[in-house]
C-alpha cells in the first residue's frame, strides 16, 4: 500500500513502535567496548531488512548508503554501537575479582549492580559490591570508605573463596563483563537505562532510516548512515569515514543537569564540546531545520565531553562536523531520557537528511575562494576599541623647555 503523499518541506510521521522496540533489543544485546560483534549482527540484520545496502569495516564498524539525487557532497550520520563495561583485573585470594573500567565512568554507579563476566567457554553473574558491604559487620565504616574502582570487587555466584577457585570455574584477567541494562519504560514517556547512551541514538537513526524507505523520500545527496564501535574509548568514527564525505553529524547522549541548557524532552544541538566549537555552518543549518520544522530543541555547550565527530577531526578528515543528541539526565550512571526528545532527534534527522548540503563546493576537497561560505561580512564587523587621538593634535610643540637649574642657581 502506498504511503500518502507529503504535503512539499514536511516531515512524515516517525514509527515510533520501531523506535522503542529496536531501542529494547538493542539493550538486550551486551555491547560493551571490544564485545560489539552480536550488537553488530543484529544492526547489520535492522538494515537488511530496510533494504539499506552496507559495508563493513574488519573489526564491525557499518557504513550504510541511502542513495540521493547526486553522490557528493556526500554526508554521514553516525551513532555508536559500543557501551561502558568493566574487564576483570585480578583474581583476588578471597574468591573475588578486582575489575577496571571500559570506558570512562565512576564506580559509584557500579556499585550494588548486577553484571555478567564473559569467560573463554560461558557466562557467570555476579554484583558489583565495594569492599565493604554489610554495615552489620563494619557499622560506620561501609558510609566513610572511599569511591574507586580500587575500592570495588565482582562477587561470583559461585562457589568460590579462592583465586584457585576461580581458576577451576574458568574466570581469567582480561574477561569482560557487562552490566544490566535495566530498562524501565513508563507510561507518561519516560525511559531509565543503562546505556542508553548510544542505543537510543541508534534506534533513532534507524528510525529514521526506515522513514526514509517508507516514505520514498527524496535525498539530495548520498547519506551515508554510520555505526561505529569504539566512541566510548575514543576512536569512534576514524575508521569509518571515506574520502567523499564532506559532512558528518554525531548522534549521541546530550547532558541535562545543573549550568547546561538541555532538556530531556527535545533534542540538542551541541555547538561546542571539549574538543573545540563544531563546524559553523552545519550547526547553524541544524538550528535552523528545528525551527523550520518546529522541532523541539535546546543549544548548548558541553566542558566535559567528546564525540565520534572529535575522532573523526582528529584522524585527519577534512570534514565539517557537528553533534546532536537526546536530552538525557544521569549519563554514564542510570540515564533517563523521555520519549519527546527521541522523537525530537530522529525528526531533525530525517529534515538533515532530506536538506541541501551547506556548500556544493564540499564535493571537492580542494578548491578555490567561489562557492566559498561566509559567517560575517565587512558591514558586520565592528571595531571595539575607540580610537586614540595623535599626541600631535592636542600637544603644543612650543611650549618653554623645563628649567634645568638647581634651586641654588637660581637665587
Amino acid at each position: 500500500m502506498n504511503e500518502p503523499r507529503l504535503p512539499a518541506g514536511a516531515l512524515p510521521a516517525i514509527d515510533y513502535d520501531y523506535l522503542e522496540e529496536t531501542l529494547l533489543q538493542l539493550l538486550a544485546i551486551p555491547s560493551p567496548v571490544g564485545l560489539t560483534d552480536a550488537a553488530v549482527r543484529y544492526a547489520a540484520g535492522r538494515l537488511e531488512a530496510l533494504e539499506i545496502p552496507y559495508e563493513m569495516t574488519r573489526r564491525g564498524a557499518i557504513r550504510a548508503t541511502l542513495r540521493g539525487r547526486e553522490a557528493q557532497p556526500a554526508r554521514a550520520i553516525v551513532a555508536h554501537l559500543d557501551t561502558l563495561g568493566a574487564m576483570v583485573r585480578e583474581l583476588k585470594s578471597n574468591g573475588r575479582l578486582a575489575i577496571v573500567p571500559i570506558g570512562h565512568w565512576s564506580a559509584r554507579f557500579a556499585e550494588g549492580f548486577r553484571l555478567t563476566i564473559f569467560t573463554d567457554h560461558g557466562q557467570v553473574r555476579g554484583t558489583c559490591l565495594p569492599l565493604k558491604t554489610s554495615g552489620h559487620a563494619f557499622g560506620p565504616e561501609i558510609d566513610t570508605q572511599p569511591v574507586g574502582w580500587e575500592h570495588v570487587e565482582v562477587r561470583v555466584d559461585l562457589p568460590v573463596s579462592s583465586r584457585a577457585d576461580l581458576e577451576a570455574a574458568g574466570i581469567h584477567v582480561g574477561d569482560w563483563i557487562a552490566f544490566d541494562p535495566l530498562p524501565e519504560i513508563q507510561p507518561d514517556g519516560y525511559i531509565n537505562s543503562r546505556y542508553l547512551d548510544d542505543k537510543a541514538a541508534v534506534a533513532a537513526l534507524l528510525t529514521a532510516c526506515k522513514a526514509v524507505r517508507d516514505h520514498r523520500l527524496k535525498l539530495p545527496v548520498d547519506v551515508h548512515p554510520l555505526l561505529t564501535l569504539t566512541e566510548e574509548v575514543g576512536s569512534g568514527a576514524s575508521a569509518a569515514l571515506h574520502g567523499e564525505i564532506a559532512e558528518m553529524v554525531s548522534l549521541d547522549i546530550s547532558i541535562a543537569a545543573p549550568g547546561q541548557n538541555t532538556s530531556e524532552h527535545a533534542a540538542t544541538i551541541c555547538v561546542q564540546d571539549m574538543s573545540g566549537p563544531f563546524d559553523y555552518h552545519l550547526t547553524h543549518k541544524l538550528i535552523g531545520l528545528a525551527q523550520e520544522h518546529g522541532i523541539a530543541h535546546r543549544r548548548d555547550v558541553f566542558r566535559y565531553y567528546r564525540s565520534d565527530s572529535a575522532a573523526a577531526v582528529e584522524a585527519g578528515n577534512d570534514i565539517r562536523t557537528a553533534l546532536i543528541g537526546f536530552g538525557a539526565d544521569a549519563s554514564h550512571a542510570q540515564e533517563r531520557t523521555h520519549r519527546e526528545a527521541l522523537v525530537a532527534l530522529t525528526q531533525l534527522v530525517i529534515a538533515y537528511m532530506t536538506s541541501e548540503p551547506v556548500a556544493r563546493r564540499d564535493c571537492r576537497s580542494m578548491g578555490s575562494l567561489e562557492g566559498f561560505t561566509e559567517q560575517l561580512r565587512p558591514q558586520d564587523m565592528v571595531l571595539p576599541n575607540t580610537p586614540l587621538p595623535t599626541p600631535e593634535e592636542f600637544l603644543d610643540s612650543e611650549l618653554p623647555a623645563c628649567d634645568t637649574h638647581p634651586p641654588a642657581e637660581r637665587r
